[in-house]
């Protein structure tokens, strides 16, 4: 599928696969609840587990959520990269984004080509990786689109990174707190 395919499609609110650096992702538009719900039962997962948002650049990190000072070092040290940055949600973020109790939301700036200029086109996505869970992720737009078939409405070509998941560190605590080890390590 051609990137306007895919602009199509999150503009309607359905999911769009995409690759990232680190494995082939699933996305949503996240200001769509359809499109967040979807996303969800893809991969079978409760409402209520939350999924991270990837932006194109700080400037739209900053307006979902609240920028702190530690947030700001890590994502000037691993940004682009396999970073995901637990924040304070923004005032206008949608309950159906992120962490619901909490009002967090995990952000991060991926370093691929595909996915950034994705991003810049339609702004912030909510992405997953594409498996259901509890299986392996897939690599490629072939093996997404093996695993869902159209129930995603575009696959974007390419090869996902790494294979393994970015890490997760939650900055809303002191001191901040890894929640998923990957392939940045925080000391």
């Amino acid at each position: 599928m051609k990137h306007e395919a895919a602009v199509s499609a999150l503009e309607a609110g359905l999911l769009v696969g995409l690759p990232t650096d680190t494995v082939y992702g699933i996305a949503a538009d996240p200001w769509s609840e359809a499109g967040v719900k979807a996303l969800h039962d893809l991969k079978g997962r409760s409402p209520g587990h939350p999924i991270a948002l990837l932006a194109a650049d700080a400037g739209q990190v900053s307006e979902l959520c609240v920028v702190t000072a530690p947030a700001r070092l890590l994502a000037e040290r691993f940004w682009p990269g396999p970073l995901t940055i637990v924040l304070e949600a923004a005032d206008r973020v949608p309950s159906w984004i992120g962490d619901r109790d909490r009002r967090t939301v995990g952000l991060r700036v991926p370093q691929h080509p595909v996915a950034l200029d994705l991003l810049k086109t339609v702004g912030a996505l909510a992405v997953t990786s594409a498996n259901p869970t509890g299986r392996d992720p897939a690599l490629n737009d072939r093996q997404a689109a093996a695993m869902f078939g159209e129930t995603v409405a575009a696959y974007l070509p390419g090869e996902g990174g790494t294979g393994v998941a970015s890490t997760v560190v939650d900055v809303t605590v002191d001191p901040p707190r890894v929640l998923r080890p990957g392939p940045v390590v925080i000391e």
